[in-house]
């Protein structure tokens, strides 16, 4: 792999430059007002997957935003490694606590980055980890070295829950046939201790709607006799909890799968100081489902938050109404074995229970998935893990994910393929959140790095 090397360490100013391009592109799926840039972005993606030396790239047409495919095979007696990520990103709101442009990349230095850090939307999740397999295909490409064949799969609503996607596989089964699926969509420990995602959370995702009177009250003249539907909503939010941290929703621990012996040996060797945990994100103290550690909470145990909550009036001073609606959007983060479709009616049967008769509910059920779990016997996991110990100089540890990539369940359904979870980020990249960030060190580790997971899985 030395040309292939070669080749990265004296392209890394135009590696990172293009990305930088890149970021600048709002490609916000959740929001219709971006649909143009979406729409762009995806052509941006597919001209530098042809730049790179991709053949028969396109911009394939879904039911909704583009899938942009490429592929190059040199023989079919080789392996194939299908490549997946996502070049949509998550609305930047709220704007007013980025420290700077949430599209107009910046690079600074931080105490966890001293070599420096791009701060946009998208430059972690997901675009800045799906550029270092276009940059690490073009490396080996243009060095000649490279050992197996390649497809990439990039798409453009995994922030809105890959509604087309499921579709395009199914109808492109010959096309996107693999022996790998190679994913880095998720974190390491962190830039001293490289590892590899082992297990996703499932995800069952709802709005719930609570209505009162038929319009907002002169909180005055029917305060204390009418239903407040924000008053009601909160309570019936804080019985999903009991006061272990448990989810109160009947059957719902059910089908909770157990950590084998094996897992647990495994989760153990992961490193976690918990006041450098607490002191990273600025809380006094943890909290959380009792007889689990915050390791267990974060990856292998369920869970139910809320994630918005709103009615009345939230302007500026003051208006003394009582709210004729409230709402909220909740999801549940789920572990292996239990059906998202499953627990999604379980909540629905529930969730109007926990009301009094005076306001009306209503559950709107939204996109979810199953978990994910990949043996550490897999050849794919044992050559992510000889690939990142080479170029961490340090062995890569096996760990859970707290997070959920629906996909990836369906990608073993219907295309039979393991799918290897080699990110490249940190917790600290705070995804989703204002400031997002991705490391130098990160970025180019990870193109350093991808070569070596082709070699070691074709020599197997």
């Amino acid at each position: 792999m030395d040309e292939t090397q070669r080749f990265i360490d004296q392209n890394k100013d135009r590696f990172l430059n293009e990305l930088i391009e890149l970021l600048k592109i709002p490609s916000v799926s959740a929001d219709p007002a971006y649909n143009q840039d979406v729409l762009n972005t995806a052509e941006k993606v597919a001209e530098y997957l042809k730049a790179a030396g991709a053949d028969n790239v396109e911009v394939c047409e879904t039911k909704g935003y583009p899938v942009v495919y490429g592929e190059k095979l040199i023989n079919p007696n080789l392996p194939t490694i299908l490549v997946y990520g996502h070049y949509d990103v998550q609305p930047p709101d709220p704007i007013d606590l980025w420290e700077s442009g949430p599209f107009e990349p910046v690079i600074k230095k931080t105490e966890i980055h001293p070599e420096g850090a791009i701060f946009a939307r998208g430059s972690a999740d997901d675009k800045g980890q799906v550029y270092m397999h276009v940059k690490a295909f073009e490396a080996m490409n243009h060095a000649g070295e490279l050992p197996c064949n390649v497809k990439f799969m990039i798409e453009g609503e995994e922030e809105i829950g890959s509604a087309s996607l499921g579709d395009f596989v199914r109808e492109n089964k010959e096309k996107l046939k693999n022996d790998i699926i190679l994913i880095s969509d998720t974190e390491i420990i962190s830039n001293d201790q490289p590892s590899i995602s082992v297990g996703l959370r499932g995800l069952s995702y709802v709005e719930v709607e609570v209505k009162g009177a038929d319009l907002d009250m002169h909180s005055g003249v029917y305060g204390g006799a009418v239903p407040n539907p924000l008053n009601v909503l909160s309570r019936m939010i804080a019985k999903l909890h009991d006061d272990d941290g448990r989810i109160t929703i009947p059957g719902f621990y059910d089908d909770v799968q157990n950590l084998s012996p094996e897992d647990k040996a495994d989760m153990d060797k992961i490193p976690f100081d918990l006041e450098a945990y607490k002191k990273s994100i600025g809380i006094a103290d943890i909290q959380g489902e009792k007889g689990y550690s915050t390791i267990e909470r974060t990856s292998v145990r369920p869970t139910l938050d809320v994630n918005g909550m709103w009615g009345g009036y939230i302007g500026k001073g003051a208006k003394t109404v009582i709210p004729s609606h409230a709402y909220a959007k909740i999801s549940m983060r789920l572990v292996p074995d239990q059906d998202p479709d499953k627990i999604m009616k379980l909540f629905v049967d529930y969730f109007p229970t926990l009301a009094p008769t005076s306001v009306e509910v209503k559950v709107i059920p939204h996109h979810g998935g199953h978990a994910y779990v990949l043996p550490t016997s897999d050849k794919g996991f044992q050559a992510a893990k000889k690939a990142m110990t080479k170029t961490f100089g340090k062995e890569a540890l096996a760990a859970r994910g707290g997070g959920s990539i629906p996909i990836v369940a369906l990608f073993e359904k219907e295309l039979g393929s393991k799918s290897v979870l080699m990110g490249f980020g940190l917790n600290s990249d705070v995804i989703h959140s204002p400031n997002e960030n991705f490391g130098l060190f990160n970025f180019y580790k990870g193109i350093e790095t991808i070569p070596y997971f082709y070699k070691y899985y074709v020599e197997g």
